[in-house]
């Protein structure tokens, strides 16, 4: 219970930040993918501050035994990269540079009511499942 109350509060934080830093509007990533024309660097000024938080906390947070709900720390070890992840990171961000969404920001726009970024959360929803159902049906 502890674990998803913090989950959403983390959540909602995150929903918050990007509202505040106008990073849920497509136009946002678009002009800041508009280098020749009406670039716009503040995505990644937003992107940076992240960075240098996350690098600070992590540096603490790692210093503990094990995280506050779970009885270890599951770390990547960088071991498990392959075609399938560099193909579906790709994938990824040609889908966030042509649309302007990444996961994060659709489902913050989708509190707003608008209909665009409900279409895009359907359609990672059917990417989800797609993928489940051609590579984890064995599983």
């Amino acid at each position: 219970m502890k674990q998803n109350l913090l989950a959403l509060i983390a959540g909602l934080l995150f929903g918050l930040g990007l509202c505040i830093s106008d990073m849920a509007s497509p136009a946002k990533v678009l002009n800041f993918l508009d280098v020749t024309g009406n670039w716009d660097p503040s995505l990644m000024l937003v992107m940076g501050g992240a960075l240098g938080v996350t690098m600070v906390a992590f540096r603490l947070i790692l210093k503990r035994q094990a995280p506050l709900f779970s009885p270890n720390f599951k770390l990547p070890d960088g071991s498990n990269v392959d075609k399938r992840l560099l193909f579906g990171a790709t994938l990824f961000g040609v889908g966030w540079g042509l649309i302007g969404y990444c996961p994060g920001p659709a489902i913050t726009a989708m509190g707003f009511g608008l209909t665009y970024p409900a279409i895009v959360f359907v359609a990672m929803i059917v990417g989800f499942m797609t993928h489940r159902l051609i590579f984890e049906r064995n599983l």
